[in-house]
């Protein structure tokens, strides 16, 4: 079948929108069948930021002071572990989606009557999905070793949606460097050079008074720290609306500069 007649298919059997959300959800099905089949990908892909909750509140959180208002190092931890968490989670959208494209997956689906742009919707919304999942493990472990929600009920789901979303808007730029660097050594390399940067340069471990003064700025500003300050308000019940907007912002403007240009280079690379 050639691409007008799928086209002209896809508009007379059922809408658009509802051809690109099927089809969309069939790829998120997909995806996630994965970890069912190889459940070692979801298990290594927790191990890592259980270390980090370990290390950093037994090992370096006596050496760690905070601001009196987040009681202890362990509240003052966890919401940046959910986001610090999601931001490393999102890099596993470029490094699918590079393996995809090697392995001609990608051709495959452009030879099926499908919604072309449901393959980049479907991988980042699976991948969003298994964030969720890992977020909840992060937070049992937390709660195990004395992290609380001093917040009540919708600030504690408020911090999980945001780490969520947050993430998703991470799988844009991931899916962006996934499809720009042309084979999946290349797009496990490249993710990490931009996310070291942001992780460890912000407020997710440390408060930034601590920092040198030349990489204060930065850090204030940085869309890691700006989303975890808002997490980590919302997770112990403090005044989170400032924070929450300048998170927000950030989303959308990644969102808005990065989904078309994934977008045009997915177009461009099949």
């Amino acid at each position: 079948m050639s691409a007008p007649t799928r086209t002209a298919r896809a508009g007379t059997d059922r809408h658009p929108v509802a051809w690109l959300v099927s089809d969309t959800l069939a790829v998120t099905k997909r995806n996630l069948y994965k970890y069912i089949r190889l459940p070692t990908l979801l298990v290594f892909s927790t191990i890592q930021p259980v270390m980090f909750v370990l290390l950093f509140r037994f090992v370096f959180g006596g050496a760690i002071q905070v601001p009196a208002q987040y009681g202890n190092y362990v509240n003052y931890l966890m919401p940046g572990i959910f986001v610090q968490t999601v931001v490393f989670g999102s890099t596993q959208t470029g490094v699918g989606l590079a393996e995809d494209l090697a392995g001609g997956l990608i051709e495959r689906f452009r030879s099926l009557p499908m919604a072309r742009s449901a393959v980049l919707t479907g991988r980042t919304l699976s991948d969003a999905v298994r964030n969720g999942f890992v977020v909840i493990l992060m937070t049992i472990v937390g709660f195990l070793v004395g992290f609380r929600f001093e917040g009540n009920l919708l600030d504690a789901a408020l911090t999980f949606i945001l780490a969520i979303t947050f993430g998703y808007a991470f799988s844009w730029i991931s899916a962006w460097i996934g499809l720009t660097a042309g084979n999946v050594e290349a797009a496990q390399a490249a993710s990490f050079i931009w996310i070291f940067p942001l992780t460890f340069a912000s407020t997710a471990f440390v408060p930034v008074e601590t920092m040198p003064s030349w990489l204060q700025p930065w850090a204030t500003v940085n869309p890691v720290s700006v989303t975890v300050n808002a997490a980590r308000e919302m997770a112990n019940g403090l005044p989170y609306a400032q924070d929450l907007l300048y998170a927000t912002l950030w989303i959308l403007g990644i969102l808005i500069v990065f989904v078309p240009l994934a977008v045009s280079r997915y177009r461009k690379v099949t």
